[in-house]
């Protein structure tokens, strides 16, 4: 069969992203469209050497579309995925919309691809954190299940789009050209500083994006039991995460062992360099598919051998976004059956 898709968002950061990702992996679209807002409408988008006309979203936007490809915010996701998925299209939504929703399958394909075969129409893409963190974590739960994570992250501005990137950009010059930067995006100076992640506090102390790495690990893992206490912080880079992480393990396991299983595993790169005293560093993550792991090393705080350190980093946009989602899409029989 023939294979249409749709790329919702199209002109946002991730969106951006998707058009490349298709391209770059051959991604089996015999026709595509690229959707966005009514400003953005008319607009020209390139893709496999050919001039796409960028078309307002709409409610008849979806027929004749098999896959349609979903970032564009949580609302938008929620008023027009079920109308892509009445028309007959799959979504791949990559908004917060329907993460936890118990009927939506939360996929990372490295963790559990099995899932997607449940999709009732619609298919989430997990946080950005979330994802970045789990494609390490699950070959070792695999190995020795896991009791309790521990993380702190470092997110960078494309988390938050193409508008919290550029006015890092502009805060970065204003303040080395002696201005007073003025924060509109995000709350606070970005430039030289770093802060608490921008999401809604809870009741419980912990933000948003923290539970997202909580509530989302737990779900993928079909494993409630796994105790994570996660600080999530905005730092001064421009699109890749890194996240330090702190592992309890039901039984004890030797860095080397971590290290072996890890180096064994799809969608990670070693990058754990003692002697030159080189780790994982979002500079070098941006723009790689993997997932760069490193500082790997045995828990001093934990003598009974079952506590494992380790740093890593990852592309927000491609592994955290618009990779992570094509993956999800690749494994849909029509595709697999096309590849």
């Amino acid at each position: 069969m023939s294979i249409s898709v749709a790329v919702v968002g199209a002109t946002g950061a991730v969106g951006q992203e998707f058009i490349k990702v298709l391209e770059r992996r051959n991604f089996p679209a015999d026709d595509i469209k690229f959707l966005a807002s009514a400003r953005s409408a008319g607009k020209e988008i390139r893709f496999r050497g050919k001039n796409y006309i960028i078309e307002e979203l709409a409610e008849d936007s979806f027929v004749g579309v098999n896959i349609a490809l979903f970032s564009a915010g949580s609302s938008i996701s929620k008023q027009f995925a079920p109308i892509a998925v009445e028309a007959g299209a799959i979504v791949v939504d990559n908004s917060s919309a329907f993460r936890m929703d118990p009927d939506v399958p939360l996929v990372v394909p490295e963790v559990n691809p099995e899932d997607v075969e449940k999709h009732k129409g619609i298919i989430a893409n997990p946080n950005c954190s979330t994802i970045i963190m789990v494609v390490p974590l699950w070959p070792l739960y695999r190995k020795v299940k896991i009791e309790r994570v521990v993380v702190s992250t470092y997110q960078a501005a494309s988390g938050a789009g193409w508008k919290a990137m550029q006015e890092l950009t502009n805060q970065t010059a204003d303040l080395l050209a002696g201005k007073e930067p003025k924060p509109e995006v995000l709350p606070h100076i970005y430039a030289f500083n770093l802060f608490s992640h921008n999401s809604k506090i809870g009741e419980n102390g912990y933000n948003e994006e923290e539970m997202k790495m909580v509530n989302e690990t737990h779900k993928m893992f079909h494993d409630n039991d796994i105790k994570i206490s996660a600080t999530c912080v905005r730092v001064p880079v421009l699109r890749a995460h890194s996240e330090a992480i702190n592992i309890t393990f039901s039984q004890p396991i030797s860095e080397n062992e971590v290290r072996e299983i890890l180096a064994n595993a799809p969608g990670i790169k070693i990058v754990d360099d003692k002697e030159k005293n080189y780790f994982p560093m979002p500079i070098d993550a941006s723009e790689q598919d993997d997932v760069l792991v490193g500082r790997i090393r045995q828990d001093i705080s934990q003598p009974d051998g079952r506590g494992i350190d380790m740093f890593i980093a990852g592309d927000q946009l491609l592994k955290g976004a618009a990779l992570n989602a094509v993956q999800i899409a690749e494994l849909l029989p029509m595709v697999k059956d096309k590849k």
